[in-house]
């Protein structure tokens, strides 16, 4: 029954009521107007005026400072409980601080603690400028029975056209709502009777514009009669990449324990599917509590082991080499002028010059990457690999690597056939590797994608596998439809969507007409904001220990719904018919098979990519 629910929200979530979503996005999006005078909630203008920046609408204090004199001012939900600005400012969330979440440009209300922070959604007006893909809300829901559940309302999109859209917002309760899609999770509950331990969050939710046009305002839902309040703290405009092509990508599949590393640089070696005459990476500090600070970051193409080939290239994060990711957001650097070959394996350096004992990552590399002695330093400038000493098998806070020009990006989001789990160690085998080498030699017919790999060993379609929230030795990540915005939707200049995924969830018990829910909530919430999406069958899994008669009932199904093109996906791409043993169709054959009887080996993987009809990648 919750996995059923956990659908049907999702799909509420983030679906425009009779809107198309945009694809073309300006260099620059500028989010809401934040200027303007402190104002009180008998201050505030009716919605019927004109469009005010945000800032001036503010007319609920949401976050309270026990130890204050002003603490009982706050009261976030009418029932003097608040959010604690101790807890805030723990994770990195001072006031005023820029937060990217999902690709969108965020801010914390530059307010001190028991001052109006927030807006209670009652449809006002909102100054809002920029042209994207979609609009992100920072948010949290409120109810007068602290029942913990969501509350939906729906506004309206005005266009600087004269043109409206309508959009349907869905925020999670800041108390009850699930961790595995919050922005920022807090330890405590401040309430008249002082702090208590009791998780408080807040959320990033995005909603699809029109294609192309520029955003002029926004009216907020009107909330009157409802059970629920929607508190709205921040909104802006998503812009989509536009300019830039995602090169590299991988997903953070939760938060372990590492090291610990103090002043040492880790030196990470990725495969870029896509060249250009200049580079930026995104950082991303997901699932964590606290801030991390980042010393220095530099780039450079592999010559060979922790080799640069010439010197590395320092980036910067708005001009500074140091930039501090407060918990759970992200951090993309300055563009800079350097040529990045077309496939070529890259070196990113990061340099960590204080106390990390645990990082958000991406466990199944595949890849060997290199991490200097404690204590060395910044190592981020040298080009040779002699300070790196160490080795490790995994890629920290580094989420991705995009390139200058370009058509976009197909992102595959998957689980560890994606990942390539049993594929050859350091040889770039993946599927998606070898699908991004067939868009870059052009016989298709079809734009040199980028290619992003979304996959994540273990993952899962309908149930979170890690929590999303706290230090966890499961990094099998939450599920496919909980990370579809951050990985999928908040992508750089995503085209299409290949979804590949179910084989974990039929084996593990989710029956077929929940997977196949979860795969048009998917397919649903990726339309919405202008992508292709395309699907691909689920490979067979007979011989596995869990391969059960059972389970390949319920694979059976999925495959039937997918091939049988009702119109939920744009495209399906038959991987189970490459890969499948002709005289034995429930089994892998045995040419394609790693040994496992699951996971493909590099021959089955390269049947796969050899498969796809790239004309179907493409509108």
């Amino acid at each position: 029954m919750h996995r059923r629910l956990t659908t049907s929200i999702l799909v509420i979530v983030l679906t425009a009521l009779g809107t198309t979503t945009a694809v073309a996005q300006s260099a620059t999006a500028p989010s809401a107007d934040r200027s303007g005078a402190d104002t009180t909630a008998t201050d505030r203008e009716p919605a019927t005026t004109r469009p005010q920046p945000l800032s001036r609408l503010y007319d609920n204090r949401a976050v309270g400072d026990p130890d204050a004199r002003t603490a009982h001012t706050a009261d976030f939900d009418g029932a003097g409980n608040s959010l604690s600005a101790q807890d805030l400012e723990a994770a990195g969330w001072h006031p005023g601080t820029r937060l990217r979440l999902d690709g969108a440009d965020l801010e914390r209300p530059d307010r001190k603690a028991g001052e109006p922070d927030n807006v209670v959604a009652e449809g006002q007006h909102v100054r809002v400028r920029g042209t994207g893909n979609a609009l992100s809300f920072l948010v949290a829901a409120t109810t007068e029975d602290a029942a913990g559940r969501a509350v939906s309302g729906s506004g309206t999109v005005r266009y600087a056209d004269g043109s409206e859209s309508r959009y349907a917002l869905t925020a999670e309760d800041w108390r009850g709502g699930p961790v595995s899609t919050k922005a920022v999770a807090l330890p405590h509950l401040n309430t008249r009777e002082g702090p208590r331990s009791e998780q408080t969050k807040l959320y990033a939710v995005t909603v699809p514009l029109q294609r192309g046009k520029p955003v002029d305002s926004v009216q907020l839902p009107r909330m009157r009669g409802s059970a629920g309040r929607l508190h709205v703290f921040d909104v802006a405009v998503r812009e989509d990449g536009a300019g830039w092509t995602g090169s590299w990508a991988a997903s953070t599949g939760g938060y372990a324990a590492v090291g610990p590393w103090q002043d040492q640089t880790l030196r990470l070696v990725v495969h870029a599917s896509s060249g250009g005459p200049k580079v930026r990476v995104r950082l991303a500090n997901t699932f964590a509590g606290s801030p991390v600070r980042i010393g220095s970051v530099s780039v450079g193409v592999q010559r060979e082991g922790a080799q640069v080939r010439g010197r590395p290239v320092p980036l910067t994060f708005n001009g500074r080499a140091e930039t501090v990711i407060p918990a759970g957001a992200e951090a993309v650097s300055d563009p800079v002028a350097f040529d990045v070959p077309t496939g070529a394996d890259l070196l990113v350096s990061l340099h960590l010059p204080e106390r990390v004992t645990a990082a958000p990552l991406h466990s199944e590399t595949r890849q060997l990457s290199y991490v200097s002695n404690p204590g060395s330093g910044d190592r981020t400038g040298e080009p040779g690999g002699g300070s790196f000493t160490g080795r490790i098998d995994v890629w920290p806070f580094l989420t991705g690597v995009d390139t200058a020009g370009g058509p976009g990006s197909v992102v595959t989001l998957g689980d560890s056939i994606t990942d390539g789990t049993r594929s050859s160690e350091g040889a770039n085998n993946r599927w998606p590797d070898i699908l991004a080498a067939r868009l870059r030699d052009g016989s298709g017919g079809v734009p040199a994608y980028g290619v992003l790999n979304h996959g994540i060993s273990a993952n899962r379609i309908v149930t979170d596998r890690y929590p999303g929230d706290g230090v966890s030795t499961d990094t099998a990540g939450v599920s496919a439809q909980h990370r579809l915005e951050r990985d999928v939707l908040g992508q750089t200049s995503a085209r299409t969507v290949v979804l590949f995924e179910g084989i974990n969830d039929v084996r593990w018990g989710t029956s077929a007409e929940e997977v196949i829910a979860g795969m048009k909530a998917i397919a649903a919430r990726a339309r919405a904001q202008g992508l292709r999406v395309v699907a691909g069958t689920v490979t067979p899994c007979e011989g596995y220990t869990d391969c059960t008669a059972e389970v390949e009932a319920r694979r059976a199904a999925v495959n039937s719904f997918l091939r049988s093109e009702d119109g939920t996906f744009d495209a399906f791409l038959d991987f189970d018919a490459a890969v499948r043993d002709p005289s034995h169709p429930t089994r892998m054959l045995p040419a394609y098979d790693s040994g496992d009887h699951l996971h493909p080996g590099d021959a089955g993987l390269k049947a796969m990519a050899d498969s796809i009809d790239l004309r179907k990648l493409h509108a």
